[in-house]
């Protein structure tokens, strides 16, 4: 009975070591997650997985595919055309719905080809590459929208998260300053309106904190929806915004190859191309037919030759208005893309006008006007402490300064976007080549 009771004793004592071990190891488990989840978001790594996981790109994939398999069936000749039948059936008479009794009577089976010319196919095909290579341009367009969309919406959380920072800050400062009127107040140094002025302030902090704290989930769930769950991981420093791929002096030369420029050069293209099949189509094709047919046993059997080509008998009302009608769509992707080009270089004209204009101002800010502010707060709480001004200078100061500094960091978030608006016009040419690459690896074009 001792020894049974022993076992007893013995069993919690193990129970409780297994499962201290078994708490060592999930949490040696859980650290490398921790450190890792841990590891702050890149402005260059949220780029990389937002193109690595866009499903708009693997749709652009499939875009190009197709036209590629098109330009492969475009190349070659129709197939060619069956055809099973009766000749010269007898509906009356003694040989009424015979077939071998009467000697017109045959049955046939014939093949029919036509015969495209081969410069015919080989525009056509060519048409269907053009459209393979302006797909590839959208791709192009994609990335740089995607890298560039990113771009703004890592910025946005990182700009937010700096303002609720210069918020909390403030908060932890105002907290201090109602505890220090609560004591004035109760030493007698100081009125009751300077305790409600202290905790008006911290409310008016809260509120602010409130409306930024809102902001950066809205960044969150933003940047989310690029990168996925790496949305929420801590941000990286912010990049440096000093300099930009766009030269001003080149800028005419260097517009031409902006993504959207390229798309529509592709376009023109394409509508060439669909033109000069238009203009081959004005000469039409011969299909040639073979047909054997079969006759009563009495009678000798058939082969039958044929020879048949359309007519365009309407040439100017039909091929030459289809033409016609296919120069037109190319004269119109050539105007529209030069149209924006010039859009786009004045756009561009305008953007690096603003973002040289608030590199401008925001050193002003950090030079100037937030060690003022900074001057004149300190400046203010001195005087109070020493009894030469009231705790509401202090709060004006205060208020102040915070105006100051969240009207910096905004300056500063706007003209980071501008940068990344100039500086992602054309994709990263690393991931770009990576995500272009992906489709490049299944061309089958021969």
């Amino acid at each position: 009975m001792q020894s049974h009771t022993g076992c007893h004793r013995a069993a919690p004592a193990a129970i409780l070591r297994l499962a201290t071990l078994a708490a060592v190891l999930l949490y040696a488990l859980r650290v490398p997650v921790a450190i890792a989840a841990e590891v702050p978001l890149t402005l260059a790594e949220a780029k990389r997985r937002a193109v690595e996981r866009s499903q708009s790109l693997t749709a652009q994939d499939a875009a190009i595919s197709a036209a590629r398999e098109m330009a492969v069936a475009a190349g070659q000749l129709p197939d060619p055309v069956l055809s099973v039948g009766i000749d010269n059936l007898p509906v009356d008479g003694p040989d009424a719905w015979s077939i071998g009794r009467d000697f017109m009577t045959m049955r046939k089976i014939g093949l029919m080809q036509e015969m495209t010319r081969e410069e015919k196919r080989g525009l056509r095909a060519q048409r269907f590459e053009r459209e393979a290579e302006k797909d590839r341009a959208d791709k192009r367009v994609m990335i740089a929208s995607i890298q560039r969309d990113t771009a703004l919406a890592w910025l946005d959380r990182y700009y937010a998260e700096a303002m609720a920072s210069v918020v909390a800050d403030q908060q932890q400062q105002a907290r201090l300053e109602i505890e220090a009127a609560e004591s004035a107040y109760r030493a007698g140094r100081g009125g009751q309106a300077d305790v409600y002025a202290a905790r008006s302030a911290l409310i008016a902090l809260d509120d602010r904190a409130s409306d930024l704290d809102r902001r950066v989930r809205n960044a969150k769930t933003m940047l989310g929806r690029w990168v996925g769950v790496a949305g929420d991981s801590p941000l990286a420093g912010e990049p440096s915004i000093d300099a930009i791929a766009v030269d001003p002096r080149t800028l005419d030369s260097d517009i031409e190859h902006h993504p959207e420029i390229a798309a529509l050069a592709r376009q023109v293209d394409v509508a060439v191309a669909e033109a000069k099949v238009a203009e081959a189509n004005r000469t039409p094709d011969w299909s040639v037919q073979v047909t054997y047919s079969q006759r009563g046993s009495a009678y000798s059997n058939l082969v039958s030759f044929g020879v048949s080509v359309p007519l365009p008998w309407d040439r100017a009302h039909r091929q030459d208005r289809e033409v016609a009608a296919k120069l037109a769509i190319a004269d119109q992707a050539r105007a529209q893309r030069e149209d924006m080009l010039r859009a786009h270089t004045a756009e561009l004209r305008a953007q690096i006008a603003e973002w040289e204009n608030g590199r401008e101002r925001r050193a002003r800010y950090e030079q100037q006007m937030i060690p003022l502010a900074r001057d004149r707060t300190a400046a203010a709480l001195s005087a109070y402490r020493g009894g030469k001004a009231s705790l509401a200078d202090v709060l004006a100061a205060r208020r102040n300064e915070i105006d100051v500094r969240m009207q910096a960091l905004q300056l500063q978030a706007d003209t980071a976007r501008l940068w990344a608006q100039l500086n992602f016009l054309v994709p990263d040419d690393g991931i770009a080549h990576t995500a272009m690459s992906t489709t490049d690896s299944r061309k089958d074009l021969p």
